[in-house]
Order: C-alpha cells, then sequence, then structure tokens
C-alpha cells in the first residue's frame, strides 16, 4: 500500500481515482527480494488505456524550491537505488510495463510559470503538477547530484526535454477535471 500520510502519494492516488484509472498500491513496508538482489519498492502499478501500463515511482518536490530565491525551481533528484530498482521492475514486469519517476510538484503559493494550460490538481487545499520522466532515459542522461547521499539528476536542459504530463503518458480520459483543477500552463 502506498503511505496515505505522505501527501504527494496521497494527492497522485486522488488524482487516478478521478481519472477513473484503475491501479494498485503497492506495499513499501519492505523491500522485495529477487534472485540475490533487495530491490526498492516502486509506488504505483497504472493501467493505460491504449498504451504501457507504469510502474510509478513517486518524488515529492515543492516548486519553486524552498529556500533558494532564484535557484533551481525544477529538482528532478532520485537515488541511484531508485534508478536501478525501477529498471529491474520493469524488467520483471516485462512487455507491456514502462517504470516512471513521477516528480510530483506541491506549487508553493499560487507560483506557477507557466502561460499555456496545463491542469493543476487540487488537492487537500494544495495544488499539484504531475511530470513523468521514463527512468530508463533518466538513467541515460543523470549526473550525480550527491556522492554521499547516492542521488543523481537531470540537467535542467535534459529535464526539460524529457518531461512530459503524466495526462500525456495515460491517454484519454473520462473525466473532466475542470472542476477540480485550475488550468494552468505545461513544459
Amino acid at each position: 500500500m502506498a503511505i496515505r500520510s505522505n501527501h504527494y502519494d496521497a494527492a497522485f492516488e486522488a488524482w487516478l481515482r478521478a481519472q477513473r484509472l484503475p491501479y494498485v498500491a503497492v506495499d513499501e513496508s519492505r523491500r522485495a527480494l529477487l534472485a540475490d538482489a533487495s530491490l526498492k519498492s516502486f509506488d504505483f502499478v497504472v493501467y493505460a488505456a491504449g498504451g504501457e501500463n507504469l510502474l510509478v515511482d513517486v518524488k515529492g518536490r515543492r516548486f519553486p524550491t524552498a529556500g533558494r530565491p532564484g535557484g533551481h525551481r525544477w529538482e528532478n533528484w532520485a537515488t541511484r537505488d531508485d534508478l536501478d530498482s525501477l529498471l529491474r521492475w520493469q524488467t520483471v514486469f516485462g512487455a507491456g510495463f514502462r517504470s516512471v519517476l513521477l516528480f510530483t510538484y506541491d506549487v508553493q503559493g499560487g507560483q506557477w510559470p507557466h502561460a499555456d494550460a496545463e491542469a493543476l490538481w487540487r488537492f487537500r487545499d494544495r495544488e499539484y503538477a504531475f511530470y513523468a520522466v521514463w527512468a530508463d532515459e533518466f538513467a541515460a542522461e543523470m549526473t550525480t547530484r550527491s556522492r554521499s547521499w547516492d542521488t543523481v539528476t537531470l540537467p535542467a536542459a535534459a529535464y526539460r526535454r524529457l518531461r512530459c504530463p503524466l495526462s500525456d503518458l495515460l491517454g484519454p480520459s473520462d473525466v473532466s477535471l475542470a472542476s477540480e483543477s485550475l488550468q494552468v500552463a505545461a513544459c
């Protein structure tokens, strides 16, 4: 089961329900054993209409980044273990499944910078934006963020090129979000 106390996971799960997309929340309480390797669990399996099914690891980030005025606004880091495990899970699940890092931004104080229309998801008095990057594409272009924490990130230009709104990966929805979201900009 997803960590319901984590507001990023809870917001994403509420979005999935509103979209009426079939999904399974993964039990994150234990690492899975595969052969002689221990794999970090991802957060959700999402079944997409007409596309690839997603193995989703939710990465909650604030937008803009707290404590860094004028600094990087699109945090997109993960641990090397996150990436290694996601890629192994993709192999285990096989054809029709693809691993994705879902950067779920908690938009602070209405500071969304874009002019073209894209939905922000309102949940529990917060606004969220969901951007996905395929795990294999992330791994191909990642750089080390911190050796001591074993974290990796994408350079800003690569992130802009590789990210896409989550809705682009899942195909058309049965539900209009107009009443539950604020129309704002995308990439």
